[in-house]
Parts: C-alpha cells; sequence; structure tokens
C-alpha cells in the first residue's frame, strides 16, 4: 500500500513539474523577457563593435616561396624499398 502512494506521489509530482515548466515557458511574460533580452543583446553588441579599433594589417609579402626549379634530380622513394635495405 505505501508503496502504491508513492508511486502515485511521484507521478502526481511528476506530472505538475512538467505542467508548470511548460506554463512558464509559454506564458506571455517569459516570452516578452526573453525577446527583450535577446534585444539588449544585440545592442550591446551594436555599442561594443563601435568602441572595437582596428588594426592596420602588416602582413603583405610576408610568405617567401621557395623556387624549386633548381632540384631538378630528385631521388625517388619507394616504400617498401626503404622498408627492405638494412643501410
Amino acid at each position: 500500500m505505501i508503496k502504491e502512494i508513492k508511486y502515485v506521489f511521484y507521478l502526481v509530482s511528476i506530472f505538475f513539474f512538467i505542467f508548470f515548466c511548460v506554463k512558464y515557458y509559454f506564458s506571455d511574460d517569459h516570452i516578452k523577457k526573453s525577446y527583450r533580452s535577446k534585444e539588449n543583446i544585440d545592442q550591446k553588441i551594436k555599442m561594443y563593435e563601435k568602441k572595437i579599433t582596428l588594426l592596420e594589417n602588416n602582413t603583405n609579402n610576408i610568405i617567401e616561396y621557395p623556387e624549386n626549379n633548381n632540384n631538378k634530380k630528385k631521388k625517388k622513394y619507394f616504400f617498401w624499398n626503404l622498408i627492405n635495405q638494412n643501410d
């Protein structure tokens, strides 16, 4: 008997928890607050965006590419031949 009452209490408490969560989530107050908070975040982003300083680009011609034309006599290596060598 006590076991059944305990199960009923658990089920009722879970039902009420889900009911109140859904009720709060879909309430007009919550929807208004969430919209306002999103709007505030957008305004803050725009405000901080104006304060950001832009740095000058000083990375022009940094990469130097080597010329591979000088090394035409490249030795071709084969994987299995390298394994079989006992040098």
